[in-house]
């Protein structure tokens, strides 16, 4: 997917879900910040969005322009629905998103994860797709190590999974050679 299908999903989602602004949490909200993000962040066919100020409406977008939906046969890509509580975001992460809106998001806004927001939630899911998502972020100097440090001290997560998560970033940091 790229930013143009994205911004496609987020005028989809405004449309059925009658919602103006559309929150993006998911890998595809590396498009708000950087929208030429390479192939290898964008493998996903899915964008994981929600109405900013009615979340419950996700379900409704999900059966409109989700997985096996109309919508997908005929672009490729699709809506997931999720909840306002899918991802675990250190403290502040809704003062930080990034607005896309413009002709092709038919005036409604996408509000974007920032990409250190962004990485810290893959960071804590930590399965091995999130974790080659972090490592291309670092490697490609999308993200600053020293900003995820401060950010993950942040967490809403128990003092072991915070662990967890810093012992990741650290193994990514130095493995992509920026400690």
């Amino acid at each position: 997917m790229n930013r143009a299908a994205l911004e496609h999903i987020v005028r989809a989602s405004a449309a059925v879900s009658n919602e103006r602004e559309i929150v993006i949490i998911g890998s595809h909200a590396v498009l708000g910040q950087y929208p030429d993000a390479p192939p290898a962040l964008l493998i996903s066919m899915d964008a994981d969005v929600y109405p900013r100020h009615a979340p419950d409406k996700s379900a409704v977008i999900d059966g409109a322009i989700g997985e096996l939906s109309a919508f997908h046969e005929a672009f490729g890509y699709y809506a997931h629905g999720i909840g306002d509580t899918t991802a675990t975001l250190p403290a502040g992460w809704a003062d930080r998103l990034v607005p896309i809106q413009n002709e092709n998001t038919g005036g409604a806004i996408g509000w974007c994860l920032d990409v250190h927001d962004l990485a810290l939630s893959k960071l804590v899911a930590g399965r091995d797709k999130d974790l080659d998502f972090v490592q291309t972020l670092l490697q490609e100097d999308m993200a600053a190590p020293r900003v995820l440090t401060e950010r993950v001290k942040t967490l809403p997560v128990s003092g072991a999974q915070l662990e967890a998560v810093i012992a990741r970033l650290h193994r990514l940091s130095t493995a992509s050679g920026r400690p």
